[in-house]
């Protein structure tokens, strides 16, 4: 394993001590996160930091099987209209200079809207240690942190123009609290047809019809809706893509690799895929 890769002094900013909460600090070259009260947290030798306070321990996160899923997906281009959707709706409300993306796995979102926001700096925060390891490689100027998205985050407060969600968690209450007062929260989520082609025969998770609403009702007072928009695309993907997107994300976890590859033996190939989803932004209130 090469050396760490550099910390971008920015991005470190932005991060708060999940101890006693006053502000991190640490050298580019630096192998560990300090704040003024001397509490250390120790960047594993691919890069990436835990920041967690002592005996806390995160959600279950993404397995490295799923993490190589997620990657190998990612990398090929699939889901590179979503990204640009994404984008898009950071930078609907002006420039951001700093960026959260909470559940953000191996960063390969982030890392594309940082190339499209050269002023900004960003972090990614996943309770995986597997894609942590990822993400701490995935872009010069963001900085890969192992955290609990329902926990208090370690991040400092009114820190950051927009947090990111595609496909996680959210958390009203936090997610206000470190966003800026003109900051914007941008989630992104499936539609009821998402992946509509393959839910059935392949046996996975189907999307709740009542997801929007249950989203809005999440954030709510903390947050408010901007607005809305949706992508809608088809892809055609070979039986190993279609396979390994089904093998990145929560279906992995109801499913196995070989009921997986029975199910794809039975349909044609190349498989036509319907990928929709939303992108809504928030605000604070006020």
């Amino acid at each position: 394993m090469s050396a760490r890769p550099p910390l971008d002094e920015r991005a470190v900013a932005l991060l708060a001590c999940p101890v006693c909460r006053r502000p991190l600090g640490a050298p580019p070259d630096a192998s560990a996160l300090r704040c003024a009260a001397g509490h250390a947290f120790d960047r594993a030798r691919q890069g990436h930091v835990t920041l967690l306070p002592s005996g806390h321990r995160p959600p279950s996160g993404d397995s490295a099987a799923m993490v190589a899923d997620r990657m190998a997906f990612l990398e090929a281009g699939h889901y590179a209209g979503i990204t640009r959707a994404l984008a898009g709706a950071v930078g609907a409300d002006g420039p951001p200079r700093s960026l959260l993306d909470l559940g953000g796995g191996t960063g390969h979102h982030l890392a594309r809207v940082l190339d499209r926001a050269p002023d900004a700096v960003g972090v990614v925060l996943d309770s995986s240690p597997y894609a942590a390891r990822r993400a701490a490689r995935a872009h010069e100027r963001a900085v890969a942190v192992v955290g609990d998205s329902w926990a208090r985050l370690p991040v400092r407060d009114d820190a950051v123009d927009r947090v990111l969600v595609v496909f996680a968690p959210r958390n009203g209450p936090e997610i206000a609290r470190v966003l800026k007062p003109d900051g914007r929260l941008v989630v992104v989520t499936p539609a009821a047809d998402h992946l509509g082609e393959i839910v059935g025969p392949l046996g996975l998770l189907r999307v709740d019809p009542d997801k929007a609403a249950r989203l809005a009702a999440s954030l709510e007072p903390d947050l408010r809706p901007v607005r809305t928009t949706g992508h809608r695309e088809q892809l055609v993907l070979p039986r190993a893509a279609a396979a390994t997107l089904v093998g990145m994300g929560p279906h992995a976890r109801h499913t196995t690799p070989a009921a997986v590859a029975a199910a794809l033996a039975r349909l044609p190939e190349p498989i036509p895929v319907t990928v929709a989803v939303d992108v809504t932004s928030y605000r604070r209130p006020g």
